[in-house]
């Protein structure tokens, strides 16, 4: 069914199971959980999917090694099995990330664990190689059996210079270990959504549909597109809306104050010799105040992060010019050489973490870990709402499994399967070495009559999904853009038929990397924006309204100026 349908549906027949507020990971993590086990399910959104917290990550799928000195093993432990369950469900999404961690000294930081585990040290302090040691060979041991990454290594400070020439002098050891590299998370949470809805036919997905209010029976929703006022009569509801869960109760009438959540920027740069510097790895380091930071390959850029402040209005998240004046220092801490200029800058975002409403001196010291705080039935509501509290990108399909076992207990059902080995979207049937992927792109151009070139392309960007951006007719149009050659038209209309296209934002910023690579100009948008009208019959005045709101969009929350 497309939106309209969904919606006349639902407000024919508004009883529905469940009904999830908000469609960050969390959200539709739980949304195609629920939806394998048969429940009918409708997903809501305020904004767009994977338009918040979610989109705001580190581009990291990792166990969280500096969680081992906070003392929260069974987190750990949790978020790398889980990352080595996301390398081989989501391959097309999630390749494995060798890490690096500059090491100055030999023995600082051997007294930090025991001391934040008796609550006796609240701020960071510098870990040396003894101590990095230690959390690298629990970190090793926790992957147990399934090893898709290898062990850690160590290197000398003369092996170290050997491999990075840019690297400070005065780095004496370093440490490589395999994290996840998320080349896409709105991509992956499209994927996993779009799995969700083909599994069942009961369970829904609605994006610019947002909760203004609830009676005592209902939640009401508003479309953004018309204006029109939806009533949903839910068994269940989850609040999964991140940071805005406090604000998404309050407009339902109900008071609750269990997030405190913390801002985290990045930026994106284009800086030929930092990328050159870093190659492959994600580089993993202590700024000067203690904070862990990072420097990842983004394609042929650099993405750098991230901040950890405390933020009262998630809607007010933006990453600031003391931010941005803290990342250029940063990089001179592993790159002394290697100067950063603010016009390198291509994109910048930010995002709030939706941690636990918390008394710590210290942001870094607030768990990661997720839990679920029910609001019971007959609190001005008929129904229950579960809240889903913190959790991480990596452990999102732990967590969508402990939500749904809850629901499921609530609903009196049992449950059908489990996600555990669960191939993800364009990771369904993926070849698992360079031969084999080879072989598919030659099957995939033959059967489409494409290039072998354009056949890769797509099969980088959706996996085994990029069969489906192929229409067999071939009198269709596989016109390539003018203004960006690296798509073409049948590509940008698959996406906005298929995958629930709004605004031309949606397409820009999250059904693809175009905006994030540093890849826009006038020309790609204005293009872009005519073909996404001409497929949603826009009039010109919307046509003329979804470019001017991108430009709003690109400058105020990622300070790219067009």
């Amino acid at each position: 069914m497309n939106r309209q349908e969904v919606i006349d549906h639902f407000r024919k027949n508004p009883q529905v199971s469940v009904l999830i507020i908000g469609a960050g990971v969390n959200g539709i993590g739980t949304f195609r959980d629920l939806a394998l086990q048969g429940v009918d399910v409708l997903l809501v959104d305020r904004g767009d999917f994977c338009s918040g917290a979610s989109a705001a990550s580190s581009h990291m799928i990792h166990g969280g090694i500096r969680y081992l000195e906070n003392g929260e093993f069974r987190l750990v432990k949790e978020a790398v099995q889980e990352r080595n369950l996301l390398i081989q469900n989501a391959p097309h999404y999630v390749k494995p990330l060798p890490t690096i961690i500059p090491i100055f000294n030999l023995f600082s930081g051997l007294l930090n664990a025991p001391l934040k585990f008796l609550g006796m040290l609240d701020k960071p302090s510098e870990r040396g190689a003894i101590v990095i040691k230690i959390g690298l060979m629990l970190y090793d041991a926790y992957t147990g059996r399934n090893r898709v990454v290898p062990k850690h290594q160590f290197f000398s400070q003369a092996y170290t210079r050997k491999l990075f020439p840019a690297i400070n002098p005065e780095v004496e050891y370093t440490a490589k270990y395999f994290d996840g590299l998320l080349l896409a998370p709105e991509r992956l949470c499209i994927d996993i959504l779009l799995d969700g809805e083909r599994a069942n036919i009961t369970a829904h997905a609605m994006n610019y549909l947002p909760v203004i209010s609830s009676t005592e029976k209902s939640v009401e929703l508003q479309d953004q597109l018309t204006g029109d006022i939806l009533e949903i009569e839910p068994k269940i509801v989850i609040n999964a809306s991140g940071p805005w869960i406090d604000f998404t109760n309050h407009k339902m009438g109900l008071e609750s104050n269990l997030i405190g959540g913390t801002k985290g920027s990045h930026l994106i740069v284009d800086n030929p010799s930092l990328r050159t510097a870093i190659g492959e790895n994600e580089f993993f380091f202590e700024n000067a105040d203690g904070r862990i930071v990072l420097l990842s390959p983004y394609e042929d850029k650099v993405l750098i992060g991230t901040t950890d402040l405390p933020i009262e209005d998630p809607d007010s998240a933006r990453c600031t010019n003391d931010e941005i004046d803290y990342f250029i220092n940063m990089v001179r801490i592993v790159f002394p050489g290697i100067s950063l200029q603010r016009d390198q800058i291509v994109f910048q975002f930010s995002g709030v973490r939706p941690l636990p409403a918390s008394d710590s001196k210290s942001t870094g010291q607030i768990s990661r870990d997720h839990k679920i705080q029910i609001i019971p039935a007959g609190y001005k509501c008929k129904f229950p709402v579960i809240n889903l509290i913190g959790g991480k990108w990596t452990s999102f399909r732990a967590f969508s499994e402990e939500v749904t076992d809850k629901v499921l207990l609530e609903l009196r059902l049992s449950r059908k399967s489990d996600t555990l080995e669960t191939a993800i979207g364009g990771g369904r049937g993926y070849p698992r070495n360079t031969y084999d992927s080879e072989s598919w792109v030659k099957q995939l151009a033959a059967a489409t009559g494409t290039s072998e070139k354009r056949a890769k392309i797509l099969f980088s960007r959706y996996g085994t999904r990029a069969e489906e951006f192929f229409d067999p007719d071939p009198t269709k149009s596989k016109t390539q853009l003018s203004s960006l050659p690296q798509y073409s038209e049948e590509e940008i209309l698959h996406i906005v038929r298929s995958e629930k296209v709004i605004h031309l934002d949606d397409l820009l910023l999250r059904r693809s990397n175009i905006a994030k690579s540093g890849l826009l100009n006038g020309r790609i948008i204005v293009e872009i924006a005519e073909i996404i009208g001409t497929e949603l019959m826009w009039s010109k005045d919307q046509l003329d309204s979804e470019i001017s709101r991108t430009y709003e969009i690109l400058k105020e929350f990622h300070g790219v100026v067009l």
